[in-house]
């Protein structure tokens, strides 16, 4: 068989995978080319074996709850190893799932870096050294994102990224979070749960900048809860390490600050994988925010379009599929889908968890909507009540009748949030979310207020 493509994709994430999936649906010869795992960052780096391990840390600590529903257990404890063996039987289910998925679409994998040469041809090279030249009508770059460090900062044993707190032999006593975003924020949960001392240090005044102000507050205090000091409107100085740890200046108003603890966890964001000489070299329009797509995906060199963390933007999975979907739409199909940012829901996975779509109240006041916001509590709610779930509540933002936006912070957002983002994506009125109808008793009655009024 020839070296020739209707589409080539870089990279075996799932913005890769996803745009591989549907142009061969589309009866088109795919190949994908993957040089660190099938999944990429979300299977191997991020979504899963984090996930993995905040559930193993939330069994542990709803061990607690027990009592208070009549179960008593005792001599509880904490196997690290164990957990770490759980994490990775996920990680490697979820990148045969990948490569499975890829197998059941006819879509040819080869594992190998993937160098463009020039709009129509890219030249895969094996861990061997081993070159192939592939030839195709369609290029899609879906190179990823890295952790970003800070200016000066080096990793290290003690200096670490979030891939590096994935390589952790055991958890350390005490830990340093600098960013609290929602890796920052999920790290915290994860390691205070498992009984690490953690210190939580953002330079913006609040903690999840940009989630729902409210629902970002009542998390904090649920952190607090968990016995992680958190320090907002806080400045790192500088950083080393010494004898037993590591020792961080901060400035948080006009005071100084010493702290000291074991290890360092950088969560300051991800950057985009931009192979610049590529980019060059094709004229490729890029920044260090991302290479420059229009809504359907499409770069400024003809038959060539990019997906997932690359694009810059929110770094998520399920956007990046959808990022791959569109891709390939425009590529085969009859181009009229597009990627809407408003309509990609985020979720925070800590304990309890934030999930958002759409509009928050603070970004339709900026923009000067004139809206109502519809609120319940979980307080309410038999089963939240009758399950010991504690607190949470659901805040939905509506303009003109029209849902724009809602957010949930309690357990099992991330669930609950689904209804609503298909809600918000088809712009639902108060009128027809009347006709929903929700089973009794359940949790997704705490949605009722939204639908009455």
């Amino acid at each position: 068989m020839s070296d020739n493509y209707d589409l080539i994709v870089i990279g075996g994430g799932p913005g890769g995978i996803a745009a591989a999936q549907a142009a061969a649906a589309r009866k088109k010869r795919v190949a994908v080319l993957e040089k660190d795992g099938w999944g990429g960052t979300c299977t191997h780096r991020g979504c899963i074996p984090t996930k993995a391990l905040l559930a193993c840390s939330r069994f542990y600590t709803d061990l607690k709850k027990l009592k208070r529903v009549g179960v008593a257990v005792s001599e509880a404890a904490v196997d690290f190893s164990a957990m770490k063996k759980h994490r990775d039987q996920m990680v490697r289910v979820a990148a045969l799932g990948a490569q499975k998925m890829l197998a059941d679409a006819q879509v040819e994998t080869k594992t190998g870096r993937g160098e463009i040469l020039s709009p129509r041809e890219v030249r895969c090279t094996d861990a061997e050294g081993r070159q192939l030249l592939l030839k195709a009508g369609h290029l899609l770059i879906a190179w990823g994102s890295r952790p970003q460090l800070l200016p000066g900062i080096r990793t290290t044993e003690r200096i670490l990224t979030s891939d590096g707190m994935l390589g952790l032999a055991e958890l350390p006593s005490s830990l340093i979070i600098i960013g609290a975003s929602f890796i920052g924020v999920e790290y915290a949960t994860l390691l205070a749960e498992l009984g690490v001392k953690v210190i939580l240090v953002e330079l913006l005044e609040r903690i999840l900048p940009q989630e729902d102000e409210e629902a970002a507050a009542f998390l904090q205090s649920e952190l607090g809860r968990l016995g992680i000091a958190v320090h907002t409107s806080t400045r790192l100085l500088s950083l080393r390490e010494s004898a037993g740890g590591v020792v961080l200046q901060v400035q948080k108003g006009t005071e100084m600050m010493e702290m000291r603890a074991g290890c360092v966890l950088l969560c300051t964001g991800r950057s985009p994988v931009l192979h610049e000489e590529e980019l060059d070299r094709l004229g490729l329009a890029y920044d260090s925010s991302g290479v420059k797509v229009d809504e359907t995906m499409k770069t400024s060199v003809a038959g060539i379009y990019a997906a997932g963390d690359v694009t810059g933007g929110m770094m998520l999975a399920h956007r990046a599929a959808v990022q791959g979907r569109v891709a390939a739409d425009a590529m085969f199909g009859d181009g009229r889908r597009r990627v809407n940012e408003n309509f990609i829901p985020s979720v925070v996975y800590s304990h309890p968890p934030i999930a958002r779509v759409g509009y928050t109240e603070k970004r339709a006041g900026d923009e000067g909507l004139d809206v109502e916001v519809v609120k319940s509590g979980y307080s309410a709610n038999i089963i939240a009540r009758a399950e010991v779930m504690g607190q949470g509540f659901v805040k939905a933002v509506f303009h003109r009748d029209r849902i724009l936006g809602a957010v949930i912070v309690g357990d099992h957002a991330p669930e609950l949030l689904a209804p609503l983002a298909l809600a918000v994506s088809a712009e639902l009125t108060r009128g027809q979310l009347q006709s929903w109808v929700l089973p009794h008793p359940t949790l997704g009655e705490v949605l009722a207020p939204l639908i009455d009024g």
